[in-house]
């Protein structure tokens, strides 16, 4: 009996790893990893580095905040118009390009902060313009995971990707706290620029992915299609408007810099900024039970409403180590939901609608967290930064909680009934002349 004990440990143990597989059989998945790692940890120094710029040129918390406004409208137009990109025109050259001028807008950084005087409006240029790239690339680096990796690899391939994505945001922050605080902000610019570079020259080996030969062109009328077929699809607009409202209610990313003087603690910033993705990443180095879930929609409703509980521990504690503990634990929360979310998306969606459905996608997991950044940084500015953070925790259980009670579809979907993908919905009779 020991013996058969022992024998099952191992297994148990691999059954709990993340499954590699594509990473093994596909060279470039290994690429776009591996340029991702590199790029999120380059981003990541910069995400520290601009608001605590803004904070010490304004020493306003609602200054801050604004910078999520400012990347607002970009990020919903270029997300839209992206999205609609990816589907007619090679994904390789829309990430490639879209990942230059990103170096180019980080360079541009670098030279702002070396001036006697830095100016406080190019931040938020910047800022505007990198929404914008990002609106424009996302689409495509989602879409193109369908076509290099195998249908039944696409969960683990989630899991890879968030894996990815939490090594960079561990080590940057990480490091961006040290950066500007021993070298200065400039040696942060400077770094994030040459990852950037590095990535486009990753990038460059991958394969083309051209768009089909029937595509057409980026149109208001492709947009609204993948907007018709999102709406046809009440579980998929589930996982939108669960996202949306838990980052709305409990994203205070911005006001970090606020909260860590508020306790003391001005050395802990770059770990409040890394502290999500430390549960995150455990979360992914634990993800192949990801792998035998079918009720995803399910997976993301418990998922989201335990982001916002622990957000709104973070903001009651005034330990810094129970703060980062809550702020891992929020991590690990939203690592669960984008699984959940991920797998839905990639199994269901056609390859033809990909990158639009991308695009709306982005927004969902993107304009929550830009108008959070708002809201954190203007109820911080009346009241105080705790009470942000906790009021918003809680403002986000409830949400969620209405809305799972309000999307059936959202908690009756089960992946072995419902996840092969959905034909496109042919658009109402004199829809398509309009």
């Amino acid at each position: 009996m020991e013996k058969d004990d022992d024998a099952a440990r191992p297994s148990r143990l691999r059954a709990l790893l993340p499954d590699v597989t594509p990473w093994r059989t596909s060279r470039d998945f290994r690429l776009m990893w591996l340029a991702g790692v590199i790029t999120t940890f380059g981003s990541f120094l910069t995400l520290v580095a601009l608001p605590v710029q803004v904070k010490d040129l304004t020493g306003s918390a609602a200054a801050v905040g604004a910078i999520g406004a400012v990347e607002l409208v970009p990020l919903v137009v270029f997300g839209l118009y992206g999205g609609a990109l990816a589907d007619a025109v090679d994904r390789k050259l829309l990430i490639n390009a879209s990942e230059a001028a990103q170096g180019l807008l980080s360079a541009a950084l670098l030279v702002n902060t070396l001036l006697p005087h830095p100016g406080v409006w190019p931040l938020y240029v910047v800022a505007a313009l990198s929404s914008a790239l990002t609106g424009l690339q996302r689409p495509a680096l989602d879409a193109i995971v369908q076509r290099i990796v195998p249908r039944d690899q696409l969960a683990a391939a989630a899991s890879l990707n968030a894996l990815r994505y939490q090594v960079g945001a561990i080590a940057g922050p990480s490091l961006a706290g040290l950066v500007i605080a021993w070298a200065g902000l400039e040696w942060a610019y400077t770094a994030d620029t040459v990852t950037f570079a590095v990535s486009v020259c990753l990038g460059l080996g991958l394969r083309r992915s051209p768009a089909a030969h029937d595509a057409a062109r980026p149109s208001l009328r492709g947009i609204a299609e993948g907007a018709r077929y999102a709406w046809s699809r009440k579980e998929l607009l589930g996982t939108y408007a669960i996202d949306l409202a838990a980052m709305f209610f409990a994203y205070p990313a911005a006001i970090y810099p606020f909260l860590a003087d508020d306790l003391h603690a001005r050395w802990s910033l770059g770990l409040m900024y890394a502290a999500g993705s430390v549960g995150s990443l455990l979360v992914s180095l634990t993800s192949g039970w990801a792998t035998r879930v079918h009720r995803h929609g399910r997976m993301v409703v418990l998922a989201a409403a335990g982001w916002g509980a622990a957000m709104a521990g973070a903001g009651w504690v005034r330990e810094i180590w129970l703060v980062l503990l809550f702020l891992a634990l929020a991590g690990g929360m939203d690592m669960i939901s984008g699984i959940g979310r991920s797998t839905m998306w990639n199994q269901t969606i056609p390859d033809a609608l990909r990158g639009r459905l991308a695009g709306i996608e982005l927004l969902s997991y993107s304009v929550g967290p830009q108008l959070g950044q708002v809201r954190s940084g203007a109820v911080a500015a009346v009241t105080s930064a705790r009470t942000s953070v906790w009021s918003g925790g809680l403002a986000g259980v409830a949400a969620v909680g209405l809305l799972a009670a309000s999307l059936p579809a959202l908690m009756a979907y089960d992946a072995r009934t419902g996840g092969a993908p959905q034909p496109v919905p042919r658009a109402p009779e004199g829809a398509e002349a309009a």
